[in-house]
Protein backbone atom coordinates (compact mmCIF):
# COMPACT_ATOMS: atom_id res chain seq x y z
CA UNK A 1 0.00 0.00 0.00
CA UNK A 2 1.18 3.33 -1.11
CA UNK A 3 2.25 5.67 1.76
CA UNK A 4 0.74 9.15 1.95
CA UNK A 5 -2.79 8.65 -0.02
CA UNK A 6 -4.68 11.31 0.30
CA UNK A 7 -8.28 11.08 1.98
CA UNK A 8 -11.43 13.34 2.48
CA UNK A 9 -13.44 12.70 5.84
CA UNK A 10 -16.16 13.88 4.91
CA UNK A 11 -18.86 14.16 8.12
CA UNK A 12 -20.95 17.22 9.53
CA UNK A 13 -20.46 15.47 13.37
CA UNK A 14 -16.84 17.57 14.52
CA UNK A 15 -15.91 14.92 16.85
CA UNK A 16 -16.15 11.45 15.02
CA UNK A 17 -14.61 14.05 12.02
CA UNK A 18 -11.60 14.33 14.31
CA UNK A 19 -10.79 11.11 15.71
CA UNK A 20 -10.92 9.80 11.95
CA UNK A 21 -8.69 12.06 10.72
CA UNK A 22 -6.04 11.20 13.74
CA UNK A 23 -6.20 7.75 13.51
CA UNK A 24 -5.84 6.66 9.46
CA UNK A 25 -2.85 9.56 9.82
CA UNK A 26 -1.33 7.10 12.22
CA UNK A 27 -1.45 4.45 9.41
CA UNK A 28 0.67 6.99 7.07
CA UNK A 29 -2.07 8.41 5.51
CA UNK A 30 -2.56 12.30 4.52
CA UNK A 31 -6.15 12.97 5.88
CA UNK A 32 -8.62 16.38 5.95
CA UNK A 33 -11.46 16.53 7.44
CA UNK A 34 -14.57 18.05 5.87
CA UNK A 35 -18.05 19.69 7.11
CA UNK A 36 -20.03 19.32 4.43
CA UNK A 37 -20.26 19.04 0.28
CA UNK A 38 -18.84 22.34 -0.10
CA UNK A 39 -15.67 22.39 1.87
CA UNK A 40 -15.06 19.01 0.28
CA UNK A 41 -15.10 20.68 -3.19
CA UNK A 42 -12.64 23.36 -2.09
CA UNK A 43 -10.26 20.44 -0.56
CA UNK A 44 -10.61 18.51 -4.30
CA UNK A 45 -9.76 21.41 -5.86
CA UNK A 46 -6.17 21.40 -4.03
CA UNK A 47 -4.86 18.32 -6.06
CA UNK A 48 -5.36 14.54 -5.93
CA UNK A 49 -7.65 12.58 -3.58
CA UNK A 50 -7.52 8.55 -3.70
CA UNK A 51 -10.43 8.17 -1.36
CA UNK A 52 -13.60 10.37 0.33
CA UNK A 53 -14.96 8.66 3.39
CA UNK A 54 -18.66 9.97 2.78
CA UNK A 55 -21.25 10.48 5.73
CA UNK A 56 -24.79 10.02 4.45
CA UNK A 57 -26.92 12.21 6.52
CA UNK A 58 -25.48 15.70 5.84
CA UNK A 59 -26.72 19.34 6.00
CA UNK A 60 -27.62 20.43 2.66
CA UNK A 61 -26.52 18.40 0.12
CA UNK A 62 -26.63 14.62 1.11
CA UNK A 63 -24.26 12.01 0.26
CA UNK A 64 -26.11 10.39 -2.15
CA UNK A 65 -25.81 13.77 -4.34
CA UNK A 66 -22.28 14.13 -3.50
CA UNK A 67 -21.53 10.25 -4.74
CA UNK A 68 -23.44 11.27 -7.95
CA UNK A 69 -21.18 14.29 -8.43
CA UNK A 70 -17.77 12.52 -7.15
CA UNK A 71 -18.83 9.77 -9.99
CA UNK A 72 -19.23 12.43 -12.55
CA UNK A 73 -15.85 13.97 -11.71
CA UNK A 74 -12.97 12.56 -14.97
CA UNK A 75 -12.04 9.38 -14.67
CA UNK A 76 -15.17 8.42 -12.03
CA UNK A 77 -13.44 10.87 -8.97
CA UNK A 78 -12.00 9.15 -6.02
CA UNK A 79 -13.37 5.98 -4.63
CA UNK A 80 -16.07 6.42 -2.21
CA UNK A 81 -16.83 4.62 1.23
CA UNK A 82 -20.17 5.71 2.49
CA UNK A 83 -19.88 6.13 6.42
CA UNK A 84 -23.67 6.59 7.95
CA UNK A 85 -25.85 5.97 11.17
CA UNK A 86 -29.15 4.68 8.40
CA UNK A 87 -27.84 1.02 8.02
CA UNK A 88 -31.08 -0.60 6.27
CA UNK A 89 -30.33 -3.22 3.07
CA UNK A 90 -32.35 0.12 1.18
CA UNK A 91 -29.46 2.68 1.89
CA UNK A 92 -27.16 0.30 1.47
CA UNK A 93 -28.07 -0.86 -2.26
CA UNK A 94 -28.56 2.96 -3.11
CA UNK A 95 -25.60 4.17 -1.88
CA UNK A 96 -23.78 1.40 -3.86
CA UNK A 97 -26.00 2.55 -7.09
CA UNK A 98 -25.03 6.12 -6.39
CA UNK A 99 -21.81 4.81 -7.56
CA UNK A 100 -19.94 3.98 -3.45
CA UNK A 101 -17.40 1.65 -3.33
CA UNK A 102 -18.01 -0.13 0.29
CA UNK A 103 -21.03 1.14 2.82
CA UNK A 104 -20.38 1.18 6.77
CA UNK A 105 -22.71 1.71 9.27
CA UNK A 106 -22.06 3.66 12.67
CA UNK A 107 -21.38 2.40 14.82
CA UNK A 108 -18.36 0.95 13.61
CA UNK A 109 -14.78 -0.71 14.62
CA UNK A 110 -11.81 1.54 13.67
CA UNK A 111 -10.22 -1.75 13.29
CA UNK A 112 -12.36 -2.77 10.63
CA UNK A 113 -12.95 0.32 8.54
CA UNK A 114 -9.07 0.54 8.19
CA UNK A 115 -9.19 -2.98 6.24
CA UNK A 116 -12.36 -1.54 3.74
CA UNK A 117 -10.23 1.63 3.49
CA UNK A 118 -7.29 -0.46 2.46
CA UNK A 119 -8.75 -2.82 0.29
CA UNK A 120 -10.91 -0.03 -1.40
CA UNK A 121 -7.75 1.57 -2.04
CA UNK A 122 -5.91 -1.71 -2.81
CA UNK A 123 -8.88 -2.21 -5.91
CA UNK A 124 -8.88 1.69 -6.81
CA UNK A 125 -5.11 0.68 -7.75
CA UNK A 126 -5.64 -2.02 -10.06
CA UNK A 127 -8.06 -0.72 -12.46
CA UNK A 128 -7.46 -2.45 -15.98
CA UNK A 129 -4.81 -0.99 -18.19
CA UNK A 130 -6.46 1.29 -20.65
CA UNK A 131 -4.26 1.67 -24.14
CA UNK A 132 -3.88 4.82 -25.49
CA UNK A 133 -6.32 5.88 -28.34
CA UNK A 134 -8.13 2.29 -28.11
CA UNK A 135 -11.00 1.01 -26.34
CA UNK A 136 -9.03 -2.28 -24.70
CA UNK A 137 -9.10 -3.05 -21.43
CA UNK A 138 -6.68 -5.74 -20.04
CA UNK A 139 -7.39 -7.47 -16.87
CA UNK A 140 -5.19 -10.87 -15.83
CA UNK A 141 -4.20 -13.43 -18.91
CA UNK A 142 -7.22 -11.40 -20.87
CA UNK A 143 -7.74 -8.20 -23.17
CA UNK A 144 -11.38 -7.16 -24.07
CA UNK A 145 -11.69 -5.32 -27.56
CA UNK A 146 -14.71 -2.99 -26.87
CA UNK A 147 -14.53 -1.88 -30.44
CA UNK A 148 -14.20 -5.18 -32.06
CA UNK A 149 -15.98 -6.64 -29.71
CA UNK A 150 -13.22 -9.81 -28.90
CA UNK A 151 -11.38 -10.99 -25.76
CA UNK A 152 -8.34 -12.78 -25.88
CA UNK A 153 -5.88 -14.66 -24.15
CA UNK A 154 -2.27 -13.28 -23.29
CA UNK A 155 -1.81 -16.69 -25.97
CA UNK A 156 -3.22 -15.16 -28.55
CA UNK A 157 -5.87 -17.57 -28.00
CA UNK A 158 -9.69 -15.74 -28.63
CA UNK A 159 -12.59 -16.94 -26.81
CA UNK A 160 -16.24 -16.92 -28.48
CA UNK A 161 -18.75 -14.99 -26.26
CA UNK A 162 -22.34 -14.25 -27.46
CA UNK A 163 -23.58 -11.10 -27.67
CA UNK A 164 -25.47 -11.20 -24.63
CA UNK A 165 -22.00 -12.36 -22.83
CA UNK A 166 -19.93 -9.36 -24.55
CA UNK A 167 -22.09 -6.79 -23.14
CA UNK A 168 -22.42 -7.62 -19.78
CA UNK A 169 -18.45 -8.38 -19.42
CA UNK A 170 -17.84 -4.89 -20.65
CA UNK A 171 -20.69 -3.64 -18.31
CA UNK A 172 -18.44 -5.14 -15.61
CA UNK A 173 -15.19 -4.51 -17.34
CA UNK A 174 -16.02 -0.74 -17.60
CA UNK A 175 -16.47 -0.12 -14.00
CA UNK A 176 -13.72 -2.29 -12.25
CA UNK A 177 -13.86 -2.25 -8.69
CA UNK A 178 -17.89 -1.32 -7.92
CA UNK A 179 -20.93 -3.25 -6.74
CA UNK A 180 -23.48 -3.50 -9.65
CA UNK A 181 -27.17 -4.39 -8.86
CA UNK A 182 -28.95 -7.00 -10.45
CA UNK A 183 -31.24 -3.98 -12.16
CA UNK A 184 -28.37 -1.84 -13.07
CA UNK A 185 -26.32 -4.68 -15.15
CA UNK A 186 -29.65 -5.59 -17.44
CA UNK A 187 -29.59 -1.21 -17.90
CA UNK A 188 -26.23 -1.54 -18.93
CA UNK A 189 -26.06 -4.18 -21.17
CA UNK A 190 -28.67 -3.72 -23.96
CA UNK A 191 -28.29 -7.45 -24.81
CA UNK A 192 -28.90 -8.85 -21.76
CA UNK A 193 -31.54 -6.23 -21.27
CA UNK A 194 -33.56 -7.30 -24.26
CA UNK A 195 -33.50 -11.08 -23.94
CA UNK A 196 -34.45 -10.93 -20.14
CA UNK A 197 -38.06 -11.60 -20.81
CA UNK A 198 -37.43 -15.30 -21.55
CA UNK A 199 -35.81 -15.96 -18.15
CA UNK A 200 -37.26 -15.01 -14.58
CA UNK A 201 -35.72 -11.90 -13.68
CA UNK A 202 -33.56 -12.74 -10.63
CA UNK A 203 -31.94 -15.41 -12.95
CA UNK A 204 -31.45 -13.56 -16.49
CA UNK A 205 -28.64 -11.86 -14.87
CA UNK A 206 -27.32 -15.05 -13.07
CA UNK A 207 -27.17 -17.88 -15.67
CA UNK A 208 -24.72 -14.65 -17.61
CA UNK A 209 -22.48 -14.11 -15.01
CA UNK A 210 -22.31 -18.10 -15.26
CA UNK A 211 -21.36 -18.39 -18.22
CA UNK A 212 -18.87 -15.79 -18.34
CA UNK A 213 -17.23 -17.17 -15.03
CA UNK A 214 -16.94 -20.62 -17.14
CA UNK A 215 -14.82 -19.07 -19.69
CA UNK A 216 -12.40 -16.22 -18.03
CA UNK A 217 -12.26 -17.33 -14.83
CA UNK A 218 -9.10 -20.09 -14.08
CA UNK A 219 -11.63 -22.12 -11.37
CA UNK A 220 -15.27 -20.65 -11.88
CA UNK A 221 -16.26 -21.78 -8.69
CA UNK A 222 -13.47 -19.39 -6.92
CA UNK A 223 -14.29 -16.70 -9.21
CA UNK A 224 -11.55 -13.78 -9.47
CA UNK A 225 -12.54 -11.23 -11.57
CA UNK A 226 -16.43 -11.35 -11.49
CA UNK A 227 -17.10 -11.63 -7.92
CA UNK A 228 -20.17 -12.02 -6.24
CA UNK A 229 -21.58 -9.36 -3.50
CA UNK A 230 -24.21 -11.37 -1.35
CA UNK A 231 -27.48 -9.43 -1.16
CA UNK A 232 -26.81 -7.31 -3.62
CA UNK A 233 -25.02 -8.17 -6.97
CA UNK A 234 -21.53 -8.23 -8.59
CA UNK A 235 -18.39 -6.73 -8.74
CA UNK A 236 -15.47 -6.97 -11.54
CA UNK A 237 -12.05 -6.71 -9.86
CA UNK A 238 -9.31 -7.08 -12.34
CA UNK A 239 -6.75 -7.27 -10.28
CA UNK A 240 -8.06 -11.04 -9.39
CA UNK A 241 -8.92 -9.44 -5.92
CA UNK A 242 -4.98 -9.66 -4.89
Amino acid sequence: MAEGQRILVVDDEAELRDLLVAYLADYGFRVEGCGSGAEMDKRLAGGTVELVLLDLGLPGEDGFSIARRLRALPGGGPAIIMITGAGTVVDRVVGLEVGADDYVPKPFDYRELLARVRAVLRRAAAKPAVKPGSEELVFGPWRLDIGARTLTRDDGNAVVLTAMEFDLLAALAKRPNRVLTRDQLLDLSTSAAASAAAEPFDRAIDVRITRLRRKVEADPGRPRFIRTVRGTGYMFTPGGGE
